[in-house]
């Protein structure tokens, strides 16, 4: 079946070890996207994270699209909001509670690409977090911020060793109501029920008419499983954990190695 939509992880699939795009994965996706293939970046990013590679692999308009926050929100380049599926309030308030009871570090993403913090002492995860997303930081406490205030996504941020020690506790107290998944060593995330990337792919794959059968997914990471369950052809990176290798149909090369650029044409650009 012909391949129509290609999805994207960007952190350590689609940018290199050094958080680069290489100029083989700038052609490939050009490439793609010249023959009428959409290309579409899916990320645990908010969207300013994602502007920049946007830009450079010529990706613009509103008939083009990015999925953000791990499946939160989907919207067309020009900002036109596709879906949109927010925590609320009373979700928020927990999950703070919760890590200043655990002592474990943690903030939240709104909608608007902000990261908020009730952390004094800001950990240097959620520094590079807000570096690396062109994010605002914001150190705010729950009633500082309006009673209907929602959010994209949370995170407990640290060392793995320090997530590792509660990651079930979490999923435990929170896993019935919201979606939980160890995203990376150092982010535990919390999104909507029924939010991941997977949904969000089927979503936006349903809104163009286009079957699972011609969808591809590459990725690395736990978070990327759901649209590698959906995808037809679900590609990990060399590079990948274990887990997203066994869950792939194939692997491609590193994303040091032109893995994405090697998928794409291997999978994509056939004829």
């Amino acid at each position: 079946m012909t391949i129509k939509l290609i999805a994207i992880d960007i952190d350590d699939t689609l940018l290199n070890s050094k958080g680069e795009l290489l100029p083989s994965t700038i052609t490939a996706v050009k490439a793609a996207r010249d023959a009428g293939i959409k290309v579409v970046l899916c990320t645990g990013r908010p969207l300013a994270g994602a502007k920049p590679y946007l830009d450079a692999l010529g990706l613009a308009g509103d008939d083009q699209y990015v999925i953000t926050y791990n499946g939160a929100v989907i919207e067309s380049i020009d900002g036109r909001i596709v879906a949109k599926h927010l925590i609320d309030n009373a979700h928020y308030r927990q999950m703070t509670a919760f890590g200043q009871q655990h002592h474990v570090p943690f903030n939240v993403l709104d909608a608007d690409s902000t990261i908020y913090t009730a952390d004094r002492d800001v950990n240097w995860v959620t520094v590079v977090q807000a570096w690396e997303n062109k994010a605002g930081l914001l150190v705010r406490d729950p009633d500082d911020l309006p009673a209907d205030f929602q959010i994209a996504k949370g995170l407990f941020v640290g060392e793995g060793p320090q997530l590792d020690a509660v990651e079930d506790l979490v999923k435990t107290t929170f896993g019935d109501e919201l979606y939980v998944v160890r995203a990376a060593t150092n982010f535990l995330e919390l999104m909507h029920t029924g939010v991941n990337k997977g949904q969000a792919v089927q979503d936006l794959a349903a809104e163009l008419q286009i079957q699972a059968d011609e969808v591809m997914a590459l990725g690395d990471e736990q978070n990327d499983l759901p649209m590698f369950a959906f995808a037809g052809t679900a590609v990990a990176m060399g590079n990948g954990s274990a887990v997203a290798k066994e869950h792939a149909d194939a692997v491609t090369a590193t994303n040091d190695a032109d893995g994405v650029a090697k998928a794409i044409r291997k999978w994509a650009l056939t004829d």
